[in-house]
């Protein structure tokens, strides 16, 4: 899986706003490419929405599509373990390191 990676961080995408999530509400064959796809990282940071729906639909058939204004990216350090938490479509990203986590 490709990433976009700059000065040691890593592009996250991730869907910020209520409503639909963009990789949590998408088929799992598709949620972690959905993350850190380098062309929609560039689309989002170049503010090129005219060349996601056409990208979207040729990359991923199938998928539920938040909507490009929706998207936003996050730079996370490369390494750093995280997962995406969504609640009624809003997705944020938790670090591992920043929870209180329970041990049986």
């Amino acid at each position: 899986m490709e990433k976009c990676i700059k000065d040691g961080q890593v592009a996250v995408i991730f869907s910020p706003g209520f409503g639909a999530g963009w990789s949590t509400w998408n088929n799992v064959e598709y949620s972690h490419e959905l993350v850190f796809d380098p062309m929609i990282v560039d689309m989002i940071l170049n503010n090129k929405k005219d060349e996601f729906e056409t990208y979207i639909a040729m990359r991923y058939p199938d998928l539920y599509n938040t909507g490009f204004d929706e998207l936003a990216v996050k730079w996370v350090p490369v390494g750093t373990v995280f997962r995406i938490h969504e609640y009624d479509g809003n997705e944020s990203i938790e670090f591992r390191d920043q929870m209180d986590w329970l041990v049986a």
